[in-house]
């Protein structure tokens, strides 16, 4: 009996809801100027933050908002670099002692190194 009810349908694939006595959200339209000439509107939620820039729909290009009003750029904090974290540590007679002794340091190097490959060519001539 139980087969009978059901046949015909597709359990699962068809809502059988519909959309009487239900409110939508109130909405808006925005329209989006791109650089390219392009001219969209797109439908937001009247409490929804619209945003100042939209993807262009037609191109991918960036695209504002044609009315103009958008949100002010948010003050960003600059981005801090390696060199500024390092001068917060250490001050700039530091810095070139540290730069002294390592420069010391690899020209001895090299010069160990120089003197190497003289004696192995010093060798290769008495052999």
């Amino acid at each position: 009996m139980a087969e009978r009810a059901l046949r015909g349908t597709r359990l699962g694939a068809t809502s059988y809801e519909n959309d009487r006595n239900t409110d939508l959200a109130p909405r808006q339209e925005v329209t989006y100027d791109c650089t390219r000439g392009h001219r969209f509107a797109v439908t937001f939620a009247t409490e929804a933050e619209i945003p100042a820039e939209w993807e262009c729909r037609f191109c991918g290009d960036r695209a504002l908002r044609r009315d103009g009003s958008g949100e002010e750029p948010k003050n960003a904090k600059p981005v801090r670099t390696h060199w500024d974290m390092l001068l917060e540590r250490r001050s700039m007679e530091d810095l070139e002692e540290v730069l002294a002794e390592r420069l010391a340091l690899l020209r001895a190097r090299r010069r160990e190194e120089a003197a190497k490959v003289e004696e192995l060519a010093k060798q290769r001539q008495s052999a």
